[in-house]
């Protein structure tokens, strides 16, 4: 197998919430809005997609009704501090849930973390360290020289959230 992720599908228990808070609240286009699923370009190749949940429970086998937030949670990655708090504050203001505000965070960089209707938590953070070059590698470190394909950057462990 690949080692690739094409989509990540949310189970969301109100997709027409989810998909004011996503489309209207932060402003993000859909590549398709299927009726009872929303997909979301959100890189290269890469989509997010809202889907009602109990729809995936029967496709899926996953959990049909309320539950906790899940145990993992998604990035957004941006150029500065002021850009989480920027950021953070259009999630709120798009009915999302203030669950850490923004702060130095133990591995260096800045965070906060919110809640979408869901309550799926999104990491907004500001990583200097974490570089995208222009053929979309990633690498953890701080930058070192530019070559061919951007900036190189020293090897660093990857276990810094993104």
């Amino acid at each position: 197998m690949e080692q690739r992720l094409t989509m990540v599908t949310l189970g969301v228990t109100d997709l027409d919430s989810a998909r004011r808070f996503y489309l209207d609240g932060l402003g993000w286009r859909p590549l398709l809005d299927a009726g009872e699923a929303v997909f979301l370009q959100v890189g290269p190749g890469i989509l997010l997609a809202l889907y009602g949940r109990a729809d995936l429970a029967a496709e899926a086998g996953t959990v049909a009704g309320e539950v906790p937030p899940p145990p993992f949670s998604l990035a957004h990655n941006v150029g500065s501090e002021e850009e989480v708090r920027r950021v953070v504050e259009r999630m709120v203001a798009a009915g999302g849930e203030l669950v850490a505000p923004p702060a130095r965070a133990p591995w260096g960089g800045f965070t906060a973390y919110v809640g979408d209707p869901d309550g799926f938590r999104w990491e907004i953070a500001h990583n200097p360290g974490l570089v995208v070059r222009p053929d979309g590698s990633v690498r953890f470190g701080a930058v070192e020289e530019d070559g061919p394909a951007g900036p190189a950057v020293a090897d660093a462990p990857t276990s810094a959230p993104g």
